[in-house]
């Protein structure tokens, strides 16, 4: 049984209402880590321009940033763990804001790479400390709520944070947006040392135990310390879905290309993807203790989703339901992972889980992307929904199963004792008889 008590000396009292200011202040460090890591995207030609280098080589500060976060998550946080939460997240957002202003800066291509590998090692601790921070600010069945309302500001890094900082390139340069971002990013490392409660250190083993946890679960009999094998199996098959999710968004213009005549044109079909994706998210806020059906449901209906794609074309209602359908799916995706991959950690593996988080999700981008494009170059755009929704199919399977087997082992034990009291009852029987 987990041990839902809270654990941060800021958490509410169980039951109590969620902490909004911290939660919004986290949501809002989560919104500035989002558009640094897409930036390059909005400012892509201007920036391509200035260095003299040619877009798809731009295009490459985004992958490379998602490799940095991937290789780099686990060991940088494995070293942060002898801090305080806060005092991390503060210094990564410092740290990002001087990769901000050193990209902005930046007189060639190669100092851009250099800047953008330091802003995603700080991106790397960063998500990792916020995911398990936000964990031990709440009551575990307000998890869902809470992650919802931290990963809402990743949400505004897309839809608002990524087209804010093009509107302030096409009016004063690409250079000014590097320079903006830099800002607010002070600005939210400011508000996380005013608003954020310190947290503790977790000083465990790698496995993420804190030493009070080791003595609470002793203190309670001795409780064997939970497996992180199932912690590992999810995170592999939300890896798949991710990346079939992510390889058929990297060629959402292309996929959705017949709905190209609507008022606003590819801004539309986005921003309705947008609206929705927000959408799920609110929905996963739901969830409550929930959150292992509501992501078999969210899994398989992206799945459903993507094998829809090819019906954009039937006319332009259709293609926008059809799009609408995968922003609401794919929108509760990383709220319903991530609470469900803290809830199998526990307490015992909570730094490991918040590590594990960007890994798979930054991993899950950078294969599809690749996979995706692969496709895209040997068959064309068409032949991507079908590989994708086979993908994520196969992992809302992989994800419904361990529901049953569980369901399976939990009649086996009471079969196998009411066996084994039918059997000493016999030998007693026996005995009795012989007697």
């Amino acid at each position: 049984m987990t041990d839902t008590r809270p654990l941060d000396p800021g958490a509410p009292p169980h039951g109590g209402p969620l902490p909004w200011a911290p939660l919004l202040v986290l949501a809002g460090a989560t919104l500035v880590m989002v558009t640094a890591e897409m930036l390059p995207t909005a400012v892509l030609d201007s920036l391509s321009d200035s260095l003299g280098v040619s877009e798809a080589r731009t295009g490459r500060l985004v992958s490379l940033w998602a490799g940095v976060v991937v290789v780099a998550s686990l060991p940088l946080a494995r070293l942060a763990r002898r801090w305080q939460p806060r005092d991390v997240v503060v210094t990564s957002l410092v740290l990002l804001a001087a990769s901000s202003l050193a990209s902005a800066l930046a007189p060639t291509y190669g100092t851009a790479a250099a800047a953008r590998v330091v802003g995603a090692m700080a991106v790397g601790v960063l998500w990792a400390t916020v995911n398990a921070h936000v964990a031990d600010l709440v009551d575990d069945r307000q998890l869902a709520s809470a992650v919802a309302v931290v990963l809402g500001g990743a949400t505004a890094g897309m839809v608002v944070g990524t087209p804010g900082a093009r509107i302030v390139a096409d009016h004063l340069g690409w250079r000014a947006a590097f320079v903006a971002l830099a800002a607010a990013t002070l600005l939210v490392a400011l508000l996380v040392r005013l608003v954020v409660a310190p947290g503790r250190s977790a000083t465990a083993p790698a496995d993420g135990a804190a030493p009070a946890d080791e003595a609470r679960a002793g203190a309670r009999g001795g409780r064997p310390q939970r497996s992180v094998r199932p912690v590992l199996v999810l995170t592999g098959w939300l890896a798949l879905a991710l990346a079939g999710h992510y390889g058929a968004y990297t060629f959402i213009t292309r996929l959705t290309n017949d709905l190209a005549g609507l008022p606003g044109g590819t801004g539309t079909v986005l921003l309705v993807f947008g609206v929705t994706s927000a959408a799920g998210i609110a929905l996963a806020a739901r969830a409550g203790r929930h959150t292992r059906t509501g992501l078999v449901v969210a899994v398989s209906a992206t799945a459903g989703a993507l094998a829809a794609l090819p019906l954009v074309g039937v006319g332009p209602a259709v293609g926008l339901l059809v799009v609408a359908a995968w922003g609401l799916s794919s929108g509760s995706l990383p709220a319903l992972a991530q609470t469900e991959i803290l809830r199998r950690a526990g307490t015992e593996h909570r730094a490991f889980a918040g590590a594990l988080i960007p890994v798979v999700f930054n991993g899950g981008i950078a294969v599809g992307a690749a996979l995706a494009a692969d496709v895209v170059a040997r068959s064309g755009p068409n032949a991507v929904p079908p590989l994708a929704a086979g993908l994520v199919a196969v992992a809302a399977v992989g994800l419904a199963l361990p529901r049953l087997a569980l369901s399976r082992r939990s009649r086996l034990p009471r079969d196998g004792v009411a066996d084994a009291r039918r059997s000493g009852v016999a030998r007693d029987s026996r005995h009795r008889v012989r007697g």
